[in-house]
Order: structure tokens, then C-alpha cells, then sequence
């Protein structure tokens, strides 16, 4: 098994004579050469605020967060599937020195960003310059995700549903958004209620369920107020709400490497909401406990869990994806499932006894432990690089020549 560094250690020798950049025979054997002789940062998200993080604090239209603990047991997570150099490393403006210091090969992306706009590419942009390979989107990609207009009009392109939409900002559109020029063309037949939230955010903060039109311009004005950046109006789908994760076609399971066909969807789940919750509240709010959280029945939740399935395996293909996402969708009252938006940082966080994630709930209907998801997310990376060559894997390809 790859947990022990005994038997990654023995393989060594063996992987350098059994594998090539494509022979996915022998994925195990590769991925445990690399990982016991990769240098690997995970990167966090940089506190503005601390000495040396920017030249100037600005503000952040994405709610901020650090992410440090989740990128903690993303590390340790490494380190027990025998990854012996692994750092963890702030994203700010020393990220570069802080890199080369420590000689990293790799670098693993949990980070939503220090501050700015599109926040969430800034990190994979750095590292796209210094040639720096990493876990994680292109900025372009991660982007596009974050922000919920581009990713809805991505998936208007792909011909995935999603519910009817607006983007308004009251400095070029109307200050009430009823007269917005789009308004009457998307709603002109809507007849229920809407939901009000920032273009960019997380963890379901700052988002409002609005039941009449003629309140959607202060709601709207109230969630400028705070971000400061373009405010989404959607129709609010009033049904079930799911979410479904996907991944690339390696995956793990007891440490033992298979590649798939296609993309690896999982985590398919209800998310449960109240009596009068319309909008799941934030994880920040309320932590993510087993009773907030549905896992489907492949028997008696088939139809949902294979449309989920589609959905998700259709996005990464389509888009391209290169890594994880998590997707939440809703079902209207007949059953048909839109998709609100993506998660294109889907929270890491290992389970424990009083917590979980969305992302880790039913993993072990894939045979799956927390350490299989975080080595299937590096290992579907690292084979990619390998495959694709190109000077950013040169590094790479000599820790597994030599």
C-alpha cells in the first residue's frame, strides 16, 4: 500500500523501470516515486492584513477566508501517504521567495486569494509565471467558476439548465433592477421568487431570498453595499437541493490506483434544509454536520444520482476541466435539476466527530477513505502534467529520472 514509505521506498527503483509519462499500468508504482522526492507546498489564503502580505490593502469583493486548516489536513493527509517534504505557505506577495527558498517542485492550491478582483485565480497566475506546476485550475478556469454570470453563461453554452438570470451593478444598470433591460426578457413568465447574491463568493454568504420583485433593488443595494462588485439575481428554483462532485478519471481506493473511463463523479448528496430555510445556511454560520447532509441511496435516489452523474461528467468534460469541482443544483417542482454554480475550491476539510464536508460525505460508497480522495486529486494532477510534457513537468519528469 502507498501509506507505508517502506514500500514506496522499494518501488522506487522499479517505477524508474516500469513507467513512462503515459503508462498508467503502473500509476502506483509512479505516484509513489514522486511523492516520496516531491518538494510540495500547499498554499493558503495571505491575511492582507499581516506585515509584508501586500504593498496596499485594498477590499475584497470575495468573502475571505484562510483556508489554512483545511490546507493542514490536505498536508498531513500527504504526509501519511508518504510525501515526506511538504510546507505549508501563504498566498501574498512572498509567495515567490517563499517557493524558491524552500526548493518546491509542486505546489497544491487551497486558496481562495488575499484580496482583488478574480481573488481565486491570482495564486495559479503566480505560479503559471514562475513555472511552478500545481494542484489546482488554470486563473482562467478558476475565474469562470468563481464567477457566477461567466460560469452560468458557460453552462447556457454547454446546454446544462440552469435557473433564469441577471447580473446588476448600479452604476451601469438601473438602480432598480426591475428596469434593468434584461429584466422582462428572463422573467417575463417567472412567477415565483428570486435569490440575490454576490457574482463572486462562498459558503452561501451575503445571499437572500427575495419573494417579490418590487424588494429586489434594496436587497440588491444591501449586497453591493458590502462587496462592492456585480450582485446576481436568479429565480429561485423551490425544490430539492443536491450537490455533486467531480473529478478526473484516476482514482484511489485503499491506496490502490485505477484510472476510469470518464470523469470520477461522487458525492452525491441532499443538503437538508429547514422548515423556512430557503438558502443552506453558511457553513460559517452552522458547521456541516451528518444531519444537514443526505447522502442518496443508489437504489431509491437513482434517477437523481444519475442525472447528478451526468451533470457533472458533462461540465468537465465541456469545459474543460483539469481538477476537482463541487456543483450545486436544484430541482424545480416537476424534478428537473438546474445548476446554480460551482465550487471550484470545494472545502478539504477531513471529517472528524462533530464535522464534515460536503465534498466527504459518502465516500465510502466508493470504497473510499479521506487519504484515497486527497491521493486521486494529486495523482489525476501529476499524471496529466506528466502526460502533457512541456517544460512547466520538466522538473517533475527528472525527480522520477533519476
Amino acid at each position: 500500500m502507498l501509506r507505508t514509505r517502506e514500500i514506496a521506498d522499494a518501488s522506487r527503483h522499479e517505477a524508474k523501470q516500469k513507467t513512462s509519462r503515459t503508462d498508467w499500468a503502473h500509476l502506483d508504482l509512479l505516484t509513489a516515486s514522486l511523492l516520496q522526492q516531491v518538494r510540495l507546498a500547499v498554499v493558503y489564503g495571505g491575511d492582507k492584513a499581516t506585515d509584508s502580505a501586500v504593498l496596499k490593502q485594498t477590499r475584497n469583493p470575495r468573502s475571505w477566508k484562510s483556508y489554512q486548516s483545511v490546507a493542514q489536513n490536505i498536508a498531513d493527509a500527504m504526509g501519511r501517504l508518504g510525501a515526506r517534504n511538504v510546507v505549508l505557505i501563504p498566498d501574498d506577495m512572498r509567495l515567490a521567495s517563499r517557493l524558491k527558498d524552500e526548493r518546491i517542485h509542486m505546489a497544491w492550491l487551497n486558496t481562495g486569494g488575499v484580496q482583488g478582483r478574480s481573488s481565486i485565480g491570482h495564486a495559479a497566475s503566480q505560479l503559471e509565471m514562475l513555472g511552478i506546476p500545481y494542484v489546482g485550475h488554470d486563473p482562467l478556469t478558476a475565474a469562470v467558476l468563481d464567477n457566477k454570470f461567466f460560469f452560468k453563461r458557460q453552462l447556457l453554452a454547454i446546454g446544462i439548465p440552469t435557473a433564469p438570470f441577471i447580473v446588476w451593478h448600479p452604476v451601469s444598470c438601473p438602480m432598480d433592477p426591475v428596469r434593468h433591460r434584461q429584466f422582462a426578457r428572463f422573467f417575463r413568465d417567472w412567477n415565483g421568487g428570486f435569490i440575490v447574491k454576490p457574482v463572486t463568493g462562498r459558503a452561501s454568504l451575503h445571499v437572500h431570498h427575495v419573494e417579490n420583485a418590487s424588494d429586489l433593488a434594496d436587497v440588491a443595494m444591501a449586497v453591493f453595499d458590502i462587496t462592492r462588485n456585480d450582485v446576481l439575481i436568479e429565480a429561485y428554483i423551490p425544490g430539492r437541493e443536491y450537490c455533486v462532485a467531480v473529478a478526473g478519471p484516476v482514482v484511489s481506493r485503499a491506496g490502490k490506483m485505477e484510472r476510469l473511463p470518464g470523469p470520477f463523479t461522487f458525492a452525491g448528496v441532499e443538503r437538508v434544509l429547514g422548515q423556512n430555510e430557503r438558502v443552506f445556511t453558511s457553513m460559517d454560520v452552522t458547521p456541516i454536520t451528518k444531519e444537514r447532509v443526505r447522502p442518496l441511496d443508489p437504489k431509491v435516489d437513482a434517477f437523481v444520482l444519475d442525472a447528478l452523474d451526468d451533470l457533472g461528467a458533462t461540465l468537465y468534460k465541456e469545459m474543460p476541466l483539469k481538477t476537482l469541482v463541487r456543483l450545486d443544483v436544484r430541482a424545480d417542482h416537476a424534478g428537473k435539476l438546474f445548476v446554480l454554480e460551482a465550487n471550484p475550491k470545494p472545502d478539504l476539510k477531513a471529517p472528524d466527530a462533530t464535522a464534515t464536508s460536503l465534498i466527504c460525505e459518502g465516500l465510502d460508497r466508493f470504497s473510499m477513505t479521506y487519504d484515497d480522495l486527497i491521493l486521486s486529486i494529486f495523482a489525476n494532477r501529476a499524471a496529466e502534467l506528466l502526460e502533457d510534457g512541456g517544460s512547466i513537468t520538466e522538473s517533475l519528469d527528472q525527480l522520477l529520472n533519476r
